[in-house]
């Protein structure tokens, strides 16, 4: 190179040219060379090499190498040949002596080493697409401990960046961080909370991808869309996202009702307040009406023919009705609700099944239901519940009980004309 140089020199004096200005020429020669060598690597690598690997990968039958070209890890490599060609034919243009080199070669250097964070960035987020589409990823998330692994890289960049730009060994640099290592804890306090966080969340199983959370305290009741190093997002059923810190979920309490979805039920509690004034004995006329009713009459009878031979073995005085045992309406009631939820299409009958008396109150008996709905779906269940109560308390008149609610002003007005 140095002969052809040496050539053109000669050429150019010979033809009349100043010597400086004819090596200026060979200067901006050599520019323009490396600047066309430059531009045809970066032309080659983009416009055909990657064009070969696109092709190539689109025939595989292998998910992973589509990602690595979804993630843009080839395109990103690509940059790197520019770069190369410039940091090796720098010393051809200029003296090696001069501080053009070290400056061009150290910012050719520079800019490698981001290149090549961002391909590592690339390869590390395809690796983490790779793992989502494994069965078990959306248990045992690995967005934390992948949002780690960046961290330290990028720390090791950093720490390459300020060793070039300072002119220092990088062990040095690594050595001075420690007199400033309390300052960096309390920079990345929530970092390394959300890190222990994420630890003890995926170990115990507390929070997956999916879950429906309630955490009144952070104004969170919805879907877990996201799990990262320092955040946990959830989409309320409001269609707001509300992000909660991931040390929150460890420190602070909320409800996962994930088992809830798991189990094929979600619960129904709910109560209806007896007026106690209208619990009484059923008599024979009522008697005769609710046995009209299918889902008790079965129940009636036997009850009937129970409460007879009892009493009769028993020998009890029937003219009062203190004595012997006898039918309420509020029992028939309970017994009515009962039946009616069993042959309810959407109560599950395997779970939890109870129809109980609570204790009474000011405000009357609560006989409470307690059951599980066999569809989870928000609206279909507030749906099943409200479908229940309205034929509940549509029909309590038929038994001859009051709903208890507190007197309103039309009440008083009646009581007063």
């Amino acid at each position: 190179m140095q002969n052809l140089l040496d050539r053109l020199l000669n050429y150019w004096i010979k033809i009349g040219v100043n010597e400086q200005i004819g090596e200026n020429i060979n200067l901006l020669l050599l520019i323009i060379g490396v600047v066309i060598i430059a531009w045809l690597a970066d032309f080659f690598t983009k416009k055909i090499l990657i064009s070969v690997i696109t092709k190539f990968i689109k025939k595989t039958k292998t998910d992973w190498d589509d990602l690595l070209l979804k993630r843009k890890v080839f395109t990103r490599l690509s940059h790197l040949a520019p770069a190369i060609v410039i940091y090796y034919f720098i010393k051809i243009i200029f003296k090696e002596s001069s501080p053009v080199v070290g400056i061009i070669q150290s910012a050719s250097i520079l800019y490698m080493i981001i290149i090549g964070l961002l391909v590592i960035d690339s390869i590390i987020n395809t690796l983490n697409d790779i793992y989502e589409k494994l069965p078990w990823a959306k248990s045992r998330p690995i967005k934390g401990y992948v949002q780690i692994v960046k961290i330290f890289i990028y720390f090791i960049a950093i720490i390459l960046v300020l060793s070039i730009l300072l002119n220092k060994s990088p062990a040095k640099l690594i050595a001075g961080l420690g007199a400033i290592a309390a300052v960096l804890l309390l920079v990345f306090k929530d970092t390394i909370l959300g890190f222990t966080a994420s630890i003890q969340l995926s170990a115990n199983h507390m929070v997956n991808i999916g879950d429906w959370i309630e955490m009144p305290s952070r104004k969170a009741d919805g879907s877990v869309i996201e799990i990262t190093l320092n955040t946990v997002k959830v989409q309320n059923w409001d269609k707001t996202i509300s992000t909660i810190p991931t040390y929150a979920l460890v420190s602070e309490s909320f409800q996962n009702w994930q088992g809830m979805e798991d189990s094929g039920g979600r619960r129904i509690k709910r109560s209806i307040n007896i007026d106690m004034r209208s619990i009484k004995f059923i008599n024979e006329e009522l008697l005769e009406k609710l046995k009209k009713i299918q889902l008790i009459k079965p129940y009636l009878e036997k009850k009937v023919e129970e409460l007879k031979e009892f009493n009769k073995k028993n020998n009890i005085d029937e003219s009062s009705l203190v004595n012997g045992r006898r039918i309420s309406n509020i029992g028939t009631f309970r017994k009515y609700i009962e039946e009616y939820l069993k042959q309810h299409p959407k109560i599950h009958n395997d779970m939890t099944f109870l129809i109980r008396h609570l204790q009474p109150t000011e405000k009357g008996l609560p006989i409470e239901i307690y059951v599980f709905s066999n569809d989870q779906k928000w609206a279909n269940y507030e749906s099943i519940q409200a479908d229940i109560f309205d034929h509940l308390l549509a029909i309590i008149k038929e038994f001859e009980l009051k709903v208890f609610q507190n007197p309103t002003g039309e009440d008083f007005q009646q009581l007063t004309n």
